[in-house]
């Protein structure tokens, strides 16, 4: 295969993951925007913080940072799980240069390459942690742009101020619990995705599968498979790592007082009720399954026109 050739299968994966997450961000940011001001009052419910809430644009407040995360953060993992995907799959002679061999390769929804669930659980933990490392200023500036403990005007302001009070560690502030939920979840998420798209033609009634001229599936098909299995898998992995979620949001939004993952975890657990640390799963299921639903379908999508 030319360089060429890599190179632009290799930006598929960037264009489509950019595209995918930027779609997701600011459609679902409301429910984003939800989910950190209920974590951030013990005493906070759904109803209580949208009666707070004078203008439905509020709704949306954050979009900018929640979209250069999410697009920037998709694009930049994406890109590197199919880095190591593809290798794992060429060291173990799973990718092959033959057309005919595809259909043993791929998912016929799919032109990711299959490994075994051990080596999805990996690659997509490894590389959710790395670039959750690099995105990490862009998430703090995102969470404590949508609460109303900071009432920041404009990023600018935001970032002046996190740097004054509490330097470039406070870029990096939460990141050991946000690596304890993104990891564990991104793992799980891409195991989880893979196993449905195999399943899920199996199980699905004849009548919703569908088969081009190439043997197969057709876009529809393909696309309901993958958005199905991506929200599917989103929906499990999101309730398991729920907990690290609230412990990273807390330790973002008051650094003074949750100032460790273990303290924030049995300060709530002490002060408040285990239950807590379910804070905004509502939310965050909700936005999690549907933004995969719509990231990995665009991806999927666009990284096949370039294959």
């Amino acid at each position: 295969m030319s360089e060429p050739a890599n190179t632009s299968k290799n930006s598929s994966h960037l264009i489509g993951g950019f595209f995918g997450g930027l779609t997701s961000a600011v459609t679902l940011q409301p429910l984003d925007l939800l989910k950190t001001r209920i974590q951030q009052d013990k005493k906070s419910t759904l109803w209580k913080t949208l009666k707070n809430i004078d203008n439905p644009l509020q709704l949306w407040r954050g979009t900018l940072p929640s979209a250069l995360r999410t697009s920037i953060g998709s694009a930049l993992y994406l890109s590197c799980l199919n880095i190591m995907r593809t290798s794992l799959a060429k060291n173990k002679h799973k990718v092959s240069s033959s057309a005919n061999d595809l259909n043993v390769i791929y998912n016929k929804s799919s032109s990711l390459p299959r490994l075994t669930m051990s080596e999805n659980l990996l690659t997509g933990a490894l590389s959710r942690g790395l670039v959750g490392y690099i995105t990490m200023p862009i998430t703090v500036i995102k969470v404590r742009y949508e609460s109303t403990l900071y009432n920041y005007s404009s990023l600018n302001e935001a970032i002046n101020h996190i740097y004054a009070k509490e330097g470039i560690s406070g870029f990096f502030r939460g990141f050991g619990a946000t690596c304890l939920r993104d990891a564990p979840y991104a793992g799980l998420y891409v195991l989880l995705y893979e196993k449905s798209k195999q399943l899920l033609p199996m199980i699905l009634p004849s009548k919703f599968i569908h088969y081009n001229a190439e043997g197969g599936f057709t876009t529809y098909t393909s696309t309901t498979i993958n958005t199905t299995s991506a929200v599917l898998s989103a929906s499990l992995a999101t309730t398991v790592t729920a907990p690290f979620d609230t412990i990273k949001t807390r330790m973002q939004l008051e650094p003074s007082k949750f100032t460790n993952s273990f303290k924030t975890f049995t300060s709530i657990v002490k002060n408040e009720t285990a239950f807590k640390l379910f804070s905004g799963l509502s939310m965050r299921l909700t936005r999690k399954a549907l933004s995969a639903g719509i990231a990995w379908g665009i991806y999927e999508e666009l990284v096949k026109r370039f294959m």
